[in-house]
């Protein structure tokens, strides 16, 4: 017997909130600014990066300054900077149709939660930017957490933090693997990937999703083909 869901935990950047490029922009003007990739060629750098979309970004650049944790935190400073700078220049968008899945899970009686590899400061930017404080119960990042995806801190933290009842009423949906492999770990009931960001279908499919969507206006409707939405009464 499926349980009802209770609380969707969604990634932002590549899932609800258009990336568009932006996060590798960012890692090349960090890189720039700091030489926390020289120690490799610029290719294997970058590759490494897209491999690892999703996790906490100071444990991405604990990697690429070869464990020299003070370089990986200058490195995290220029980006977070970096990124900041460029959706300043561009502007920030929403994954199209985004709010409005949001609106439509919370209106089936779910609680939404947003959770990012990015620090606090680069999120409520982007969270602002959008205009997004009212329409989610929390936004969490590694900070808050403990530790980045893939470990299963920040799907368990929405979980203790909205008191959602069991890991079994928690759905997770993100576009990377490490998305997917947190919810996983986590014990999530339901865990998507969504093909809107970094990674293919296979590599959401191999690191465990019960289903790969195109983005995450497909949600609802596959937790509702899945009999995991609760029955809503209006009046």
């Amino acid at each position: 017997m499926n349980t009802p869901l209770e609380l969707v935990v969604l990634d932002m950047a590549g899932t609800t909130v258009l990336d568009d490029g932006v996060v590798e922009q960012a890692f090349g003007r960090a890189a720039e600014r700091t030489g926390v990739a020289e120690r490799m060629p610029w290719a294997e750098a970058l590759e490494y990066v897209r491999d690892t979309m999703g996790q906490s970004k100071i444990d991405v650049f604990t990697h690429l300054a070869g464990g020299d944790r003070l370089a990986a935190e200058r490195a995290t400073a220029a980006f977070e900077g970096a990124y900041a700078e460029i959706v300043a220049e561009q502007g920030v968008s929403e994954i199209p149709g985004a709010a409005d899945a949001i609106q439509g899970l919370k209106d089936a009686g779910l609680t939404v939660v947003l959770t990012t590899g990015f620090a606090p400061v680069t999120r409520d930017a982007l969270l602002d930017g959008l205009g997004w404080r009212g329409l989610v119960e929390l936004a969490l990042s590694p900070a808050d957490a403990g530790r980045g995806r893939p470990a299963p801190d920040l799907v368990l933290t929405a979980l203790l933090r909205t008191g959602a009842s069991s890991v079994r009423s928690v759905a997770v949906a993100g576009d990377t693997s490490s998305d997917v492999e947190s919810g996983r770990r986590a014990g999530a009931g339901f865990v998507a990937g969504v093909l809107s960001g970094a990674h293919d279908a296979a590599t959401l499919t191999g690191a465990g999703a019960d289903a790969v969507l195109a983005d995450v206006t497909e949600l609802q409707a596959a937790l509702a083909d899945r009999g995991l939405l609760r029955l809503v009464q209006t009046t």
